[in-house]
């Protein structure tokens, strides 16, 4: 273990043999610590926060501070994040609510640019990338592999669907079907996010599942819930294509982001 003689760490804090806390870094009694975690310099670590296996948190990031919600009365509420995450500059990370999930997750392997912030009681999956001041309302779902471009936001409550990309400034106020490639301010659904399905080795025969069942689904003909109920009939042994459908046809507290025009 090694902290540097200015770093102010609770003696309460759990904290692994191999962790590296740098200059000026704050950490307090209900922090855990887990094997290979580095907090490079002046990071502040505060509140029931877990940082997984080697984590790396740069200068002026902090993580576990109380949520920015009128109704917390200082409840014990917890964040929890994952392995392997790399954490910039001036990222903020927020524990939950006691009115809400009360705890705040992040998943593994992600990358939070300078300046992304990440609200109380939200779930973020696996690889997901926050770009430069990214900006998690409240209570936002994000599946894995969402990419999320820089000053993009999430309204409080709104679902995220696994491998989709969201624009640079994009306002981002309804459900994001998973796949989908989202624009504007606010935010509409633009397509499939073709470009991050081939990065991550997705088949052509999917991707081209993928599009048909996209065309049909937003086509003009019939109402939306019969053009859905078509797709599900026609790709139904394709997960993917069902996952959409599945997404859609859940419970939600926010409206789907629709196209803008006819696809």
């Amino acid at each position: 273990m090694t902290i540097h003689p200015t770093a102010i760490v609770a003696p309460e804090a759990k904290i692994a043999s191999d962790v590296q806390i740098g200059p000026y870094s704050i950490v307090g009694p209900d922090v855990t610590l887990e094997a290979g975690v580095r907090l490079l310099s002046h990071v502040v670590v505060e509140g029931a926060t877990t940082l997984g296996e080697n984590c790396v948190v740069h200068p002026f990031a902090n993580l576990g501070g109380p949520p920015q919600h009128l109704g917390h009365k200082g409840e014990k509420t917890e964040l929890l994040i994952g392995p392997r995450n790399i954490i910039r500059e001036h990222v903020t990370m927020h524990t939950g609510t006691a009115s809400g999930r009360g705890v705040t997750t992040i998943g593994s392997d992600g990358l939070y640019m300078v300046g992304s912030h990440v609200a109380h009681d939200c779930i973020v999956g696996d690889f997901v990338v926050l770009a430069k001041g990214a900006t998690l309302g409240g209570h936002v779902s994000i599946g894995d592999y969402v990419f999320m471009g820089g000053l993009a936001a999430a309204h409080q409550f709104s679902r995220i669907g696994r491998y989709s990309f969201i624009g640079g400034l994009a306002a981002v106020t309804k459900d994001v079907i998973p796949y989908g490639s989202v624009w504007g301010n606010h935010a509409h659904l633009e397509g499939l996010n073709l470009v991050g399905l081939k990065r991550r080795g997705f088949s052509r025969e999917t991707i081209n599942a993928l599009r048909a069942a996209y065309r049909l689904m937003f086509a003009d003909e019939g109402t939306f819930q019969e053009r859905l109920d078509d797709v599900a009939e026609i790709h139904a042994g394709n997960p993917e294509v069902m996952e959409i459908v599945d997404f859609i046809r859940a419970d939600a507290n926010r409206p789907l982001c629709l196209p803008e025009r006819e696809v």
